[in-house]
């Protein structure tokens, strides 16, 4: 038998990365074709078996059943030869599971999540001793049954690697993401020793598993922002839907950074998102607030993915709850100036006009840093995920009137 291939090689790891990653079979065969040098030799297989396959109960049974039945495919398609356990492993699940019964509902799957730092990178303070940071993940399989806020979106995993390759711009601050889905960039926060995580959601189902993947990754969840906890492994995690979101609330967060990814695809949901970020981006700057109550001079009619949306109305930031006071003792702007980052994919143009221009009429600055500030490929395992296709934007607020 062949020596077995060396777990530590990079090809080894992207492997082993993409199948902990559920990434479709055919991503999963190119790496092993990689690590065999263009064929999928006893080797390679014999590292899937050991490494990847050695705890099958973590995986979900249909993602490993239809990979194996492609993998023996191609490796007898290539004249090559299978290893006996895989045929085996193979023949115990198409006996012994049903996909009709897996595959109904909005079932959860446990996923890992790797980020690969490559040579060079010892000195970041984000890059670990081994310089692979493996998160695992509860997430929903079914995207098409209410599970969209517990799926992983690409410009989330975007925010993540940004964070990771920057970790100066959020260490020890208080870090506050809208619209949190699984936690993954809480989690990347808390590993570069952000001060203070806070993350909130605006669906319940997606904020308890949020808290689930939190505590899988050991660290404790604080609901509601009253108790003041300086456990670095505490992070606090809110129920805030945008719409509702009362000054007070939004105030008392108090952010030094606010993060948000894939938040500005429905217009319907923009001029509440762009009030949230109008009040933690100017925290002072109430005046201007009520004085600009009013954005109804842009309400185009925009075509969303599944339905029309009429914008009648647009962003309303002089809310009677907007009742906080300068001289409050309890209330004390941040360091520095707030900034935003919002990362996002654009998927119909008129969408994200609209959101630039509720942002224009809020004064807040916006800053396309895609270009400028590119995050180190720490996923190059993914081939399910194109890190050019997500753009990233800066925003902070303008205290001038115009």
């Amino acid at each position: 038998m062949e020596q077995e291939l060396d777990p530590s090689l990079p090809c080894s790891q992207r492997l082993l990365s993409a199948i902990l990653a559920m990434e479709p079979s055919e991503c999963l065969i190119s790496h092993a074709r990689e690590c065999g040098g263009g064929s999928i030799t006893e080797q390679v297989q014999q590292f899937i078996w050991h490494h990847c396959l050695s705890s099958p109960g973590d995986f979900h049974v249909p993602y490993l059943k239809n990979f194996l039945k492609k993998l023996i495919a191609q490796i007898e398609f290539d004249h090559g030869y299978v290893l006996d356990s895989l045929y085996e492993l193979y023949a115990l699940y198409m006996t012994s599971c049903k996909d009709d019964s897996l595959e109904k509902g909005d079932a959860r799957v446990s996923k890992r999540i790797s980020f690969l730092f490559p040579d060079g990178c010892s000195e970041l303070q984000s890059c670990p001793h081994s310089r692979v940071l493996v998160f695992p993940l509860q997430c929903s399989r079914n995207m098409l049954e209410g599970g969209t806020g517990c799926s992983i979106w690409k410009p989330g995993l975007f925010l993540s690697e940004f964070i990771l390759s920057h970790p100066e711009l959020f260490s020890n601050k208080t870090c506050f993401e809208v619209g949190s889905g699984v936690g993954l960039i809480g989690l990347c926060l808390a590993h570069v020793k952000a001060s203070k995580v806070i993350l909130s959601d605006g669906d319940l189902s997606t904020l308890v598993n949020m808290k689930f993947n939190l505590e899988m990754n050991h660290l404790n969840v604080e609901a509601g922002m009253r108790q003041r906890n300086n456990d670095q492994n505490m992070v606090k995690c809110l129920y805030l839907p945008w719409e509702s979101a009362s000054v007070s609330q939004l105030q008392d967060i108090r952010a030094d950074v606010v993060l948000g990814a894939d938040v500005i695809y429905d217009p319907v949901y923009q001029p509440h998102l762009v009030r949230v970020l109008a009040i933690l981006l100017n925290p002072m700057n109430l005046e201007f607030c009520r004085q600009h109550a009013s954005c109804k001079g842009i309400s185009p009619n925009i075509k969303h993915e599944n339905c029309e949306h009429n914008h009648e109305h647009a962003i309303d930031i002089s809310h009677s709850r907007f009742k906080a006071s300068h001289n409050d003792d309890s209330y004390s702007l941040p360091k520095e100036a707030p900034v935003a980052y919002i990362s996002y994919v654009i998927r119909n143009i008129e969408t994200f006009n609209y959101f630039m221009s509720l942002g224009k009429q809020a004064h807040l600055d916006i800053v396309d840093l895609t270009d400028s500030l590119k995050p180190l490929n720490l996923l190059c395992y993914m081939q399910s995920y194109n890190q050019a296709s997500v753009r990233l934007l800066r925003i902070t607020g303008n205290n001038k009137n115009s």
